[in-house]
C-alpha cells in the first residue's frame, strides 16, 4: 500500500475512533432512532409520494413523539407513583407479612421479622437525599436530552435514510448482486426478530394481564403494561410481575389465588412464549430461538436496554454473512 492509501486509511480509522466515542454516551438513542426509522420505513415511502419526503418525515416524527414519548411520561409518572405507594405502605405497616413470617416459621423454626426488616431498609434510602435527587435530575436530563437527540435523527434517517442505503452498497466491496442478497438477509432477519420481540411481548402481557385481572391483583392494567415491556426478555420478561405478585396473593392471605396464578402464568403464559415466538421468527426467517435468547442477553450485557432488539439482529447476521463469504469464495474458484 502506498503511502497516500495509508494516510488515509489511518485518518479514516482515527475519524471513525472519534465518532464512535461521540455517539457511545447516546448508544441506545441512537440506536432506537435506527430503529423508529426501520419500523416507519414503509409508512415514510407511501407518505412521500403525495407530501414529499421532508414533511411525511417530519409528520412521522410528531406522531412518534406522541405515540411514544407521551405514553412513556405517563408511565413513568405511574410507576413513580406506585412505588412511593409501596415505599408508604411499608414505612406506615399497611403491608403485613405475617403468612410468610408463619412459613418460614413452620418450615425452619426460625422467628423472621420481614415487617421489621423491609421497613429499616425503607428508612435508610433516604439517608443521602441531596446526593440522590442529584443523581436523579442528571438522569431525567440526559435522558430528556437523549429523547431529543432521537426525534432529531428519526427525522433525518426517515428522510434521507434511502440515500444512506444506495451509498452503502456502492461502497461495499462486494459485487452488487451480493451487497444486495446481504441487505436483503439483514432486513428479513431484523423483520423476524422485531416480529418475535414486539408481537409476542404485547401478546404475552396482554395473556398474563388478564390473569392478575382475573384474581383480583390490584392495578392490573399498570402491570400489564410492565409486562408488555418485560416481555422482550425470553422466558423470564412477564414473569418478573407474576411472580411476584403469586407472592403478594399469598401474603395476604390468599394462597389458592397465588397457585392459581403460578399455574396460569407457568403453562398458559409460558407456552405463548414457547410456542408463539419461534412460530413468528420462523414466518420471517429461520433464526433459532437460541440465537434470540442469546443475543438478547448478550446485547443487553455489551451495549444495554437496546442490545435486546440488536443483539440477536447482530448474531443472527453472521450466518448470513457467512453464507454469502461461503457463495463469494466457491464463485472466484479459490
Amino acid at each position: 500500500m502506498d503511502r497516500p492509501r495509508l494516510f488515509l486509511a489511518g485518518f479514516v480509522a482515527a475519524l471513525l475512533v472519534l465518532s464512535a466515542a461521540f455517539v457511545l454516551p447516546f448508544l441506545d438513542f441512537f440506536l432506537l432512532a435506527v430503529l423508529l426509522a426501520y419500523v416507519f420505513r414503509p409508512l415514510q415511502r407511501r407518505l412521500t409520494r403525495y407530501v414529499g419526503a421532508r414533511v411525511a418525515a417530519a409528520g412521522i416524527v410528531v406522531v412518534a413523539a406522541i405515540t411514544i414519548v407521551v405514553p412513556t411520561v405517563l408511565f413513568v409518572r405511574t410507576a413513580f407513583r406506585e412505588g412511593q405507594r409501596l415505599l408508604e405502605g411499608l414505612r406506615t405497616g399497611e403491608f403485613t407479612f405475617d403468612a410468610v413470617e408463619a412459613s418460614i416459621l413452620e418450615l425452619t423454626g426460625l422467628e423472621v421479622d420481614v415487617q421489621t426488616a423491609l421497613q429499616s431498609a425503607v428508612n435508610g434510602l433516604g439517608v443521602d437525599a441531596v446526593g440522590d435527587v442529584i443523581r436523579v435530575l442528571g438522569a431525567v436530563f440526559h435522558v430528556l436530552l437523549g429523547v431529543g437527540l432521537t426525534l432529531f435523527l428519526l427525522y433525518y434517517f426517515l428522510k434521507d435514510g434511502h440515500r444512506f442505503v444506495r451509498w452503502l452498497e456502492w461502497r461495499l466491496p462486494l459485487r452488487r448482486p451480493v451487497s444486495e442478497e446481504l441487505l436483503v438477509e439483514l432486513e428479513n432477519i431484523t423483520r423476524a426478530v422485531l416480529a418475535g420481540h414486539v408481537l409476542v411481548a404485547i401478546v404475552q402481557g396482554l395473556i398474563a394481564g388478564v390473569g392478575l385481572w382475573a384474581l383480583g391483583v390490584p392495578n392490573a392494567a399498570f402491570w400489564t403494561v410492565v409486562m408488555i415491556l418485560l416481555a422482550v426478555l425470553p422466558i423470564i420478561g412477564s414473569f418478573m410481575v407474576w411472580g411476584p405478585a403469586a407472592g403478594w396473593l399469598f401474603v395476604v392471605g390468599r394462597p389458592v389465588a397465588a397457585g392459581a396464578l403460578v399455574v396460569y402464568g407457568t403453562v398458559v403464559v409460558g407456552i405463548s412464549d414457547d410456542y408463539l415466538r419461534p412460530i413468528i421468527v420462523d414466518h420471517y426467517a429461520r433464526v433459532n430461538p437460541a440465537v434470540i435468547l442469546i443475543g438478547v442477553l448478550g446485547g443487553i450485557y455489551v451495549i444495554g436496554f437496546m442490545g435486546i432488539f440488536f443483539g440477536p439482529i447482530i448474531i443472527g447476521s453472521l450466518r448470513a454473512a457467512i453464507d454469502l463469504y461461503d457463495l463469494e469464495v466457491r464463485n472466484s474458484g479459490l
